[in-house]
This record gives C-alpha cells, structure tokens and sequence, in this order.
C-alpha cells in the first residue's frame, strides 16, 4: 500500500513558477513509477511528466521545456517543477505510483493540488 500526499499548489500569474512536492508513504518506493497528471474542470485527466524507477522521464509536448519531473527515492518524493507557467496549465494536478510484478499491478492516486494560473 503506497500513500501519496501532493503539496505545493497555489495562484500564480502567468510566467511564474511553482514546485509541486508528493510525498509517498510505504515500502519499496524506489521500484514505483511516479507521474503527475492533471485534470482541468470537465476534460479528461492527462498525463504531464513521468519517471520511472530507473529515472528516465517523460513529458508531455505541452509542457515540454517548462516542465521537470525528478524524484529523490532516499526521501520518498516526486517533484513537479513547473515554470513559464501558463493560464491553460489551470488543473489539478495528481500525483500517480504504480508498479507491475508480472502478476499483479499496483496503482495508487494522491487527492491532488491545485494550480491556477492567472493572465
């Protein structure tokens, strides 16, 4: 069982920069694939940027250049950091874990923080 807790949302004007934090809580962290995703009001939940246990990444075109996914498995944290920020990055944003065995697979969703953007 994995916990994830996201921090780090808030107002920003557009062209600004914020940092969003998961803290994840239980065994084997480092064998997770971490993502953020986010979800504006009535569209679908996108994948933003993804890494995976041996830390390649992954990000989005839209995000591409602004956006940097990292994670520190020593302290069990996933980091967002976001910049250039734009009023259409407006979402909340979740943090996701998830791990396969072959046998079973493990998917695990924090409750999200919102970023607003402002122009």
């Amino acid at each position: 069982q994995v916990q994830l807790v996201e921090s780090g949302g808030g107002l920003v004007q557009a062209g600004g920069s914020l940092r969003l934090s998961c803290a994840a809580s239980g065994s084997m962290f480092s064998s997770y694939a971490m993502g953020w995703y986010r979800q504006a009001p009535g569209k679908q939940r996108d994948l933003v940027a993804s890494i995976t246990s041996g830390g390649i990444t992954n990000t989005a075109d839209s995000v591409k250049g602004r956006f940097t996914i990292s994670r520190d498995n020593a302290k069990n944290m996933v980091y967002l950091q976001m910049n250039s920020l734009k009023p259409e990055d407006t979402a909340v944003y979740l943090c996701n874990a998830k791990r396969s065995n072959g046998l079973y697979s493990y998917n695990y969703w924090g409750q999200g923080t919102q970023v607003t953007v402002s122009s």
